[in-house]
């Protein structure tokens, strides 16, 4: 994930650089899908879940075991996810025990329809922050999520976590379809007093392996990152409350850097980079994990064709810190990047984006990633450039604020 506002608030008020550690000794982000059933059929849905029960799933006293294993490994943050969480049988023993365990950072990842409904407990557990998906606005988003009426429901879900002092979070995967719904986005999220905007790339897994076509243009994903740095300076400038993230392609935050270049002086560029290459850009396998539904591990959530091990058999310390040989070439700095990934002057803080796209499309997993819309030249890649850009001639805010 990349926190694009995290770091326009180093522009205004640096602070000292915090490098991660290396390899195993990196306690990961745990993302525990509970289970693959959920009342939604989302278009780009990653684990192809779908309204009904599926055989296999963790049980509750396998559930159980591994919160207490996850809890003893020291993990710093747990976010429950689905399918549609709230869908599995025993989603509220498992949170209170989670709570009762005293993660750092507990989430629910939700798509937000029943979130309403459930507020009261969602609210009494203290969850640190729910995030509720929205791929535009009304008819769009149904037609994305393959239900009528999920829109009025996800949004019921919000102003139920805003009433009930809840943060609350919109995640939005641009498409080639919604990609013109942004500005509609954010707005959605001033109006309603959302805490956090999180825009993801499309990623070829699941049912998204499907729609890879729909993924946006180069020049459509560029000017989409020109909204979402202009919106960010001006929440920085003006002391607005929403964050802005972005996930699942990190190009973002090189193409951020280079905005930072054009605008900033180098003693500013420098400082942001020591900051950009201290977080280290892609982090599956090292910063984030994954717990699948039947309890198979993987390096994040969308390498569901890539185990680690099992949760019913090992526990998941004993397999996130073993011998895998996957996880500890993930680990790598650099990785053996190839293409213009491995052409690339930003690994150290790309850190190679999705390995999982460039294997989905070449079948190689360190070969380029196939959706960084940047140009050989803003990477520094010595072959001509593969792409022609057409840069957004709209109206920006002017950079050159009351900080400079």
């Amino acid at each position: 994930m990349f926190r694009l506002t995290q770091y326009m608030h180093e522009l205004v008020s640096p602070t000292p650089v915090r490098r991660r550690g290396a390899g195993a000794e990196v306690k990961p982000v745990v993302i525990w899908n509970l289970t693959r059933t959920c009342n939604l059929r989302c278009r780009h849905c990653y684990t192809t879940s779908a309204d009904v029960p599926f055989p296999g799933e963790l049980s509750h006293e396998q559930a159980m075991g591994v919160l207490d294993d996850l809890r003893a490994f020291g993990i710093p943050a747990l976010i429950l996810s689905g399918g549609e969480p709230l869908s599995r049988f025993d989603f509220f023993q498992l949170a209170e025990r989670a709570k009762e365990l005293g993660f750092r950072h507990l989430s629910l990842s939700t798509n937000g329809t029943k979130v309403a409904e459930n507020i009261d407990r969602i609210a009494d557990l203290g969850f640190d922050y729910v995030g509720i998906s929205l791929d535009g606005i009304g008819q769009m988003n149904d037609w994305f999520r393959g239900v009528d009426g999920a829109f009025d429901a996800a949004l019921a879900g919000v102003r139920a976590c805003k009433a009930r002092g809840v943060k609350v979070g919109l995640r939005y995967t641009i498409t080639e379809d919604n990609a013109h719904m942004l500005p509609a986005m954010l707005d959605l999220c001033d109006s309603e007093g959302v805490d956090k905007f999180y825009l993801s790339h499309l990623v070829y897994a699941g049912r998204g392996d499907k729609h890879r076509g729909e993924d946006t243009e180069r020049a459509r994903t560029r000017h989409a990152m020109d909204q979402l740095i202009d919106r960010a300076w001006i929440a920085v400038a003006e002391d607005q409350p929403l964050e802005i993230v972005t996930g699942n392609n990190d190009a973002d935050a090189v193409y951020f850097l280079n905005w930072v270049e054009r605008n900033f002086d180098a003693d500013k560029v420098a400082h942001v980079r020591a900051h950009l290459e201290a977080w280290g850009g892609n982090s599956s396998g090292l910063g984030v994990a994954n717990i699948d539904p039947q309890g198979k591990v993987h390096p994040d959530t969308y390498w569901s064709d890539y185990t680690v091990g099992n949760v019913k058999t090992e526990k998941f310390s004993a397999l996130w810190t073993g011998q895998d040989a996957m996880l500890a070439t993930l680990r790598q700095r650099p990785r053996p990047l190839k293409g213009r990934c491995g052409q690339c002057a930003f690994q150290s803080v790309c850190g190679g984006n999705t390995r999982i796209r460039a294997l989905q499309v070449t079948g190689d997993p360190w070969a380029e990633d196939p959706a960084c819309y940047l140009s050989n030249a803003e990477i520094g890649a010595e072959e001509a450039m593969r792409l022609e850009v057409t840069p957004f001639r709209g109206k920006r805010h002017d950079p050159a604020h009351q900080f400079l």
